[in-house]
């Protein structure tokens, strides 16, 4: 569950530079009085800022931190649930309830992308905040060892109401920036890492050094509620939505799903994401099972969500100068290299060394995919539609990538499991992923004449 085509903006940065193209070539028409109707309003103005710009951009982070952040600190839940309060279940069963809550977060975006469009950007946030926050209260109350609870609640609700807020949260903010926007949409994506580590914090703390795991959870609730409250106030639209602008190209599907270079580039996104996630899952387990102080353990994921707050920073302006697909193809090979580095990860040293390098390189592969999606659009109204399919089919593959790890896994005897297959595994499709980007880049590249992709 976030520039021009040839930049690593958002998506809508996409749209509002057309927009701008379009105001130029629009500004030469002579209206006759009889096409008046038919002339295109002016191209939009953006403030680049001041206080309902930022407020925006706040309210956006806050929600990037609830819904991301939450997934991202899965982790914390994995060694739990297959430690304590799911023991008895596998490893791989136990991944499906993380994974199903990525994939609503990531596929929901073909339905909350297009009420977005339409002008239901509030009702998308609020809706999402109140399924969100009702789910995380009935997973306090679920009991242990009732696998379908945790499943219902936490992989089903929390999903659904993530995948209705996160889409809107992140495109909202291009109603304000055009020439700013890389810094805007980098403050909203850093809100995942952050969520991240403060939610890994808080409940490995709060569970297993403290109130337990119901209130453990309901702290957590209370701060997201606190935070998507805050949220729904203070965000607002700017620009006018698809329903009012009556004179919107119609969106050729047919070219969409035609296009071999697009197809490559979201295949090798999906790849990519198939493995990318298995460390933020793991690490965990991984470094409790392999005698690591307990605080060092706890520490392993936030440690690595950390280093992932300047990787989905910093690339952007990487991608800016060098364009998107130049910075996310070795981001993506430097990750599946790194995974093997997990290996050594078996004292204090080796995982804090890991957490760095892998959530620095993965955060920059992660924040650079939806600008090298957007770059293959060739009208502005279809952006939306392709940033739309591509994070259904991401989706798919992270429903399937962590639950087939938890698979490979498996228990070798008590306490003991086999860690070099979901490894190799993840590594292996990282590759894959990347090696399809090269293909991809180069077709786009002929297409448009440039290296600067």
């Amino acid at each position: 569950m976030a520039a021009t085509p040839e930049s690593a903006r958002s998506i809508l940065d996409v749209k509002a530079e057309a927009s701008l193209e379009c105001g130029k070539s629009c500004s030469d028409v002579v209206a006759s009085p009889s096409s008046t109707d038919n002339v295109l309003p002016p191209p939009p103005t953006f403030p680049e800022g001041g206080l309902q710009a930022w407020l925006t951009v706040l309210g956006g982070s806050m929600i990037v931190f609830c819904s991301f952040g939450t997934v991202q600190s899965f982790g914390v839940y994995q060694d739990y649930y297959t430690r304590v309060f799911l023991e008895g279940h596998a490893a791989s069963d136990i991944s499906w309830i993380g994974s199903v809550q990525t994939f609503l977060l990531f596929g929901g975006g073909l339905l909350s992308g297009k009420l977005f469009d339409d002008g239901y950007f509030h009702h998308c946030i609020a809706f999402g905040s109140l399924i969100y926050l009702f789910s995380v209260f009935m997973l306090s109350l679920a009991h242990p060892h009732q696998y379908y609870q945790v499943f219902l609640a936490q992989g089903i609700g929390m999903g659904i109401g993530m995948g209705l807020m996160f889409l809107p949260a992140m495109s909202v903010t291009s109603h304000y920036f055009r020439r700013r926007r890389t810094v805007a949409m980098g403050v909203v994506i850093s809100g995942s890492s952050i969520g991240a580590v403060v939610h890994s914090i808080m409940l490995n703390n709060l569970i297993k050094n403290g109130v337990g795991f119901a209130w453990g959870v309901r702290a957590a609730a209370f701060l997201d509620l606190a935070l998507l409250l805050i949220a729904n106030l203070v965000m607002k639209t700017r620009l006018p939505s698809r329903r009012e602008r009556p004179n919107a190209k119609p969106i050729d599907i047919k070219s969409i799903l035609t296009d071999r270079g697009y197809w490559l580039c979201t295949i090798g996104c999906a790849l990519a994401f198939w493995g990318l996630f298995v460390p933020f899952f793991y690490l965990q387990l991984f470094a409790e099972l392999h005698g690591l102080p307990a605080k060092l353990a706890f520490y392993a994921i936030p440690i690595m969500n950390a280093a992932s707050l300047f990787g989905r920073t910093l690339p952007n302006f990487l991608g800016d100068a060098f364009g998107p697909f130049n910075v996310m193809i070795p981001f993506g090979f430097i990750s599946g290299g790194i995974m093997f580095l997990m290996f050594a990860a078996t004292g204090v040293g080796g995982t804090v060394a890991f957490g760095i390098l892998y959530g620095f390189f993965s955060g920059g592969f992660l924040t650079i995919v939806t600008p090298a999606v957007a770059s293959y659009s060739r009208d502005l109204n279809e952006i939306g539609t392709r940033i739309g399919i591509t994070s259904f089919v991401i989706g798919c593959a992270l429903l399937t990538g962590t639950p087939i790890a938890g698979a490979l896994v498996q228990e070798h005897h008590a306490g003991s499991y086999i860690w070099w297959r979901p490894l190799v595994f993840a590594s292996v499709v990282v590759f894959a992923g990347s090696a399809c980007l090269i293909v991809s880049r180069q077709i786009l590249s002929k297409r448009k004449g440039t290296r600067m992709l």
